[in-house]
This record gives structure tokens, sequence and C-alpha cells, in this order.
């Protein structure tokens, strides 16, 4: 269960007009498939959720789930950590952004893959060590990458030095589970930095995962 709840922690992390940086928000509907023995794929879905609304400004980050394991996750660029909220805690748990317990063997580029909501994607594939990691993108939708040139968790970094953008598709293969992850909404809005703070008084403790 160790194995699979970090696994779920980097994924949760992985779970955008040229000159104009994206800043808003993007709404995934996520699928599961539990390779775990034990663990269906209801159970799972139920953990993790099958709704993501992920908000973007520069460099920091919020996603927001409807599971029951993880409510919500922010990065903060000026800390780079990950901080998350996890049910049952009363304490924040963060993730060094600069620490990544994965690495990158390989990468692909396909372009023109697909089209998802009107945006014409290229796929580039990460081999890494944990499994296969699928992202489609639209150069349409960018992100100031160099913001997180420290962000190497998640191989969030490792995608974003590459693609440039947000993803509006991931498929993540691990030996615990499946993943797919897609957009079904990508809302362009002007958020506020305080929506990025961590709720006041909070406590925080370091990840174990």
């Amino acid at each position: 269960m160790k194995q699979l709840l970090f696994a779920l922690a980097l994924v949760v992390n992985c779970l955008v007009a040229h000159a104009q940086h994206f800043e808003g928000k993007i709404v995934y509907r996520n699928t599961y498939q539990s390779k775990t023995p034990g663990l269906s794929d209801a159970q799972l879905t139920a953990l993790m959720g099958d709704v993501q609304n992920w908000y973007i400004k520069g460099g920091d980050y919020r996603s927001e789930l409807n599971g029951t394991q993880v409510a919500w996750q922010l990065y903060r660029n000026s800390e780079n950590k990950l901080y998350s909220k996890v049910a049952g805690l009363n304490k924040l748990l963060w993730n060094d952004g600069a620490v990544n317990p994965d690495s990158v063997l390989s990468t692909t580029l396909r372009t023109g893959a697909t089209t998802i909501m009107g945006y014409t994607c290229d796929e580039l594939t990460l081999v890494c060590r944990s499994g296969v990691q699928k992202y489609y993108f639209s150069p349409r939708l960018p992100v100031q990458q160099d913001l997180y040139k420290a962000h190497r968790y998640g191989n969030w970094y490792a995608y974003l030095s590459q693609a440039g953008a947000v993803p509006l598709k991931m498929v993540i293969e691990t030996p615990q589970f499946s993943l797919e992850s897609v957009a079904t909404g990508v809302h362009p809005l002007k958020l506020s930095n305080t929506f990025f703070v961590l709720p006041a008084e909070a406590q925080t403790m370091k990840s174990p995962y």
C-alpha cells in the first residue's frame, strides 16, 4: 500500500495563445484501473476522485480533487514545495520540489498526435523508472516553463522542459495502476495571488511519500 500511495502522490502532482502564458482553470476527468490486489477500480477511483480542477498562475498551481484521499494540492514556487491536504491528517504534508525519487530514462515526441477540445496536440512519452507517462499538449496553451526549473518532483520539469504547455491529456502506467486524465474544460481566468496562499495558521510536516 505504501508503494501505491507513493505512486499516487507522484501522479496527483503530475495528477494552457502564443505570446501570453495561460492563467486559469482546467477541468480533467480521471479514469483509474487498479493493478493492486484487493483494490478495485471503483475503490481506487473513490480514493483519488474522478474530477480534478487544476489552476495555474505564473509559477504557482493548485489542484482540487473530489476523492476521499487527497482534497487538494498547492505548489508554491517561492518555496519550491508541494503541499497536500490528506484525509485524516491535521497537518499539511509537503514535498520538496527539488527531490525526485523517479527518473526519466528516455523521451519520444510525436507531433499532431490527436485533437482534444479543438486543440491539436503533440504527444510526449516519458519512459521512467516508475513506468510510462504520456502527455498530450497544445502549444496554444503555454506555461512559463523557466519558473519550474527547480520542480523535479513528479517529473514535472522533465515534461515542461520539452512541452512548455499545460497537458490536456495524460496516460500514466505504473505497476500499481493506470490512469487516463482528459481535459473536459479549459477556462482562462484572472486568479488572485491569495488563491495560492496556504490557509491561515496551517501546520505542516514533511511527507513520508
